[in-house]
């Protein structure tokens, strides 16, 4: 489905992304872990069009992405769950989920998408006249997830759901992801620096390092990996 080949992305004479390749497929959860400022917001922002590559190639579903307007991709249908959640804080929750639906899918399959994000997240339908900027950090980040669905996406990219969460709501939105994955089979890409809970959540896992992928593997393969138990499990 996604096949990033080659890439190399640099800001101010710094190399952010150092010849990275890898590849999706469809109906797949693959997550992306490593430590902060590894390259991994950088590789979303790629693939959304916010920053250019100065070399490489990235396909979805067979066609030169690098050739699409960052405006048109998402009508592709690639949904971009952005760091930091970068909700509208001054619409309701309700206005926010309706802006995820703008693509053309969105609007055709919006009312069963709605039905779907308020059985994941009971808690914005209870808030849906509410103003984003009022809700809770975690709160917020199902908010993003659930504006994201709205557009009815072939690939979901999630950059650090995580970020800024007690461990409980953490977990809470792991299992979300998990069953978002599970139930509907929608293609998942999850870059996060809880790197157990990525790699216990996802069939295929990829290491960044520097702007570099230093390893890749199955969930079983990553987690036995002696490399990754001793830099990131704490083993």
């Amino acid at each position: 489905m996604l096949r990033i080949e080659g890439l190399n992305v640099a800001y101010g004479g710094l190399r952010a992304l150092a010849d990275v390749s890898l590849a999706v497929e469809a109906g797949q959860f693959v997550a992306i872990v490593g430590p902060n400022g590894a390259g991994k917001t950088t590789l979303f922002k790629t693939v959304s069009g916010i920053v250019q590559p100065g070399s490489g190639r990235i396909t979805f579903e067979g066609r030169d992405l690098l050739a699409v307007p960052p405006a048109q991709r998402a009508h592709l249908g690639i949904a971009h769950v952005p760091e930091g959640r970068q909700v509208f804080r001054t619409l309701s929750v309700f206005e926010n989920l309706e802006m995820g639906a703008l693509p053309a899918r969105g609007r055709a399959e919006w009312s069963r998408n709605l039905e779907q994000i308020y059985a994941l997240f009971p808690v914005l339908k209870e808030r849906r006249d509410q103003p984003a900027g009022t809700l809770s950090g975690g709160e917020q980040q199902m908010l993003a997830i659930g504006r994201g669905l709205a557009s009815s996406p072939r690939l979901l990219l999630l950059d650090e759901p995580s970020m800024g969460l007690a461990p409980l709501l953490a977990d809470l939105i792991f299992s979300r992801i998990e069953e978002i994955h599970r139930q509907g089979g929608l293609t998942v890409l999850l870059v996060e620096q809880r790197v157990a809970e990525a790699l216990g959540s996802c069939n295929y896992g990829y290491v960044l390092e520097s702007g570099r992928l230093v390893l890749e593997g199955t969930n079983d393969t990553l987690l036995g990996d002696e490399r990754v138990q001793r830099a990131y499990l704490g083993m």
